[in-house]
């Protein structure tokens, strides 16, 4: 005879499998036009790239003069408000390091607003992200290029 015996066979996987990408658009603090340079859209980033060692993987991102458009496919385990909480939190950190002079126009060390906006994006994705690539020419902003070059770029 044989043991016949209920259980679970649930096949356990180290990675998610599932898509959850969402938009968000975040503005930064009384709208201050603080997207203008490029060292200060270079940190920003910085800050947001910090989030893939939790499993956040970034689609495009955008910038317009006052605001920031960016992709993310949020990993299984995290809600969107924590995703937001925690991509406001690390690019003001990365901002605030790499720019120490925002303190003078953030003392509270609170760099972006309460306002937020976030959707689903699923299957529009090509769609979002054009418009997410589009946000310097959809504002008409140009962006200073205020980042160093070393030497070697000048001699190659």
């Amino acid at each position: 005879m044989q043991d016949i015996s209920s259980g679970s066979y649930k096949v356990s996987r180290n990675f998610d499998t599932r898509n959850n990408w969402v938009s968000f658009m975040l503005v930064s603090k009384c709208r201050y036009k603080v997207f203008r340079k490029q060292s200060t859209i270079n940190a920003c980033i910085e800050g947001f790239q910090e989030l893939d060692k939790f499993g956040f993987r970034f689609g495009k991102i955008g910038f317009g003069i006052n605001h920031v458009h960016l992709s993310v496919n949020i990993p299984k385990g995290y809600s969107v408000r924590d995703a937001e909480i925690m991509l406001k939190r690390f690019s003001a950190k990365s901002i605030f390091t790499k720019k120490p002079n925002f303190r003078k126009r953030y003392p509270r060390g609170s760099f972006w607003s309460g306002y937020e906006h976030h959707q689903s994006i699923g299957i529009d994705r090509d769609i979002a992200e054009k418009y997410i690539v589009s946000q310097p020419v959809h504002h008409n902003v140009p962006v200073v290029q205020d980042v160093q070059k070393n030497l070697l770029t000048f001699y190659s």
